[in-house]
């Protein structure tokens, strides 16, 4: 393979992460936790999970076309090609869904939308090497690593970068907005209070482990008024988790070790020099909340019940992609960013998203505001009354009265 120099790789980081064009394509990545139909405390096995998904992971099991993937403690992963509308992704990832559903509830189990598995702390069933070194390096601060590694489940919203122009459909703009609603997004869909069966004290506290790890891998780039010049700085900058190798091998990374200073041969004597397909490899193993990888992937929300993971994928979608919502929801969130220099919400505001959800006065009005721009948008002719709907039935079950779904398990929990 061929070594790969700064420049090589500044330049590759740059052009790569941002394709500009018309924001016309629309994916949706659902992960979901498995459970025992009986007792959601049960371990699951591999070999049980192995049996439920023998014939659904056999190719075109999933008729439209959806991929499906494991992660580290048994939750599924369903991803949604990339689709022209908003219509067409929903259908797509409902009917993929549908299919998973029927077949693992053959084998007595049930596919489960929270953030955080509130009950059980599973083994890691997945022994790549990459895995292993995912872990390793994890371990080095704590444990949340591995609660995000084998506890966690999210939705996440793929949506074109933007074109080149500097309005509100550019791709400047639209990582500025997309950074703006997280927060609300965190707080609206909060989903993950309970841990260990008891509350944690956080309504997201996935959103709480994510911010417990690594913060050079996990929190937003340093801003700046151009996104490509943040996300290579913070690319490069970030620590080395894995090098791969042999599939039998090692692929621990020397801790402290950053990709810049790998491409610069600094301090690791005997260490061979990063290959594109490092830098690669590396990039897929950066988790900010909003990633870019040729197109923006929001990674904020936690996964929902039932078919409540249509609502934040309705909900980002419309903000982002029609202009007046846009520009609504940008106006709507700027008590969540008050430095002028800095047009993005701090981490203290992600924090309060997921430890108060909407009690916070700032997220609830922006998220109203928000939920509102969304149905305007969506009352144009020819948008499916489905998703209307559902976007409508949700603000009147949680955001118009301040709540998100973990103060329904917060609920249950007090009763029982």
């Amino acid at each position: 393979m061929t070594e790969l120099t700064l420049e090589e790789a500044e330049a590759h980081v740059h052009g790569g992460s941002f394709k500009t064009g018309p924001s016309e394509r629309i994916g949706v990545e659902t992960e979901w936790l498995v459970q025992d139909r009986r007792n959601p405390q049960l371990p699951i096995s591999l070999d049980r999970l192995n049996t439920a998904l023998a014939t659904i992971e056999m190719p075109g099991a999933l008729p439209w076309g959806s991929r499906l993937t494991r992660e580290p403690g048994g939750q599924l992963e369903l991803s949604s090609p990339p689709a022209l509308s908003l219509g067409a992704c929903v259908e797509t990832m409902a009917g993929d869904i549908a299919v998973l559903r029927t077949a693992v509830e053959q084998d007595d189990l049930i596919l489960v939308g929270r953030g955080l598995d509130p009950y059980r702390e599973p083994p890691r069933l997945l022994d790549h090497p990459r895995y292993r070194a995912m872990e390793a390096f994890f371990d080095r601060e704590g444990p949340w690593g591995r609660d995000m590694m084998r506890r966690t489940a999210s939705v996440q919203i793929n949506l074109d970068s933007g074109d080149d122009s500097r309005g509100i459909g550019g791709y400047r703009s639209r990582w500025e907005l997309a950074h703006r609603i997280g927060p609300v997004l965190v707080a609206a869909f909060a989903n993950s209070p309970i841990q260990d069966g008891w509350p944690t004290g956080w309504l997201s506290s996935r959103q709480d482990i994510w911010s417990r790890i690594d913060a050079g891998r996990t929190r937003p780039p340093r801003y700046d008024p151009d996104p490509r010049v943040a996300w290579t700085r913070y690319a490069l900058d970030a620590q080395v988790m894995c090098i791969p190798g042999d599939l039998h091998g090692d692929w621990s990374a020397p801790p402290g070790l950053t990709f810049r200073a790998w491409l610069e041969g600094q301090g690791v004597p005997g260490l061979r020099p990063p290959t594109l397909a490092d830098l690669d490899h590396h990039l897929s193993t950066l988790f900010p909340p909003v990633r870019p990888r040729g197109w923006l992937e929001l990674r904020m929300t936690d996964a929902q019940d039932g078919d409540d993971w249509v609502v934040p994928t309705v909900l980002a979608a419309t903000l982002l992609n029609d202009p007046v919502a846009a520009d609504t929801a940008y106006a709507a969130t700027e008590p969540l960013c008050p430095d002028p220099q800095r047009p993005v919400p701090s981490h203290d505001v992600w924090l309060r998203a997921a430890r108060t959800g909407l009690e916070d006065q700032d997220l609830a009005k922006a998220a109203r505001a928000c939920f509102a721009a969304a149905d305007s948008a969506l009352a144009t002719p020819g948008t499916p009354a489905a998703l209307r709907h559902a976007l409508t039935d949700f603000a009147e079950r949680y955001t118009e009265r301040g709540r998100s779904p973990a103060h329904d398990h917060l609920d249950a929990l007090r009763r029982t």
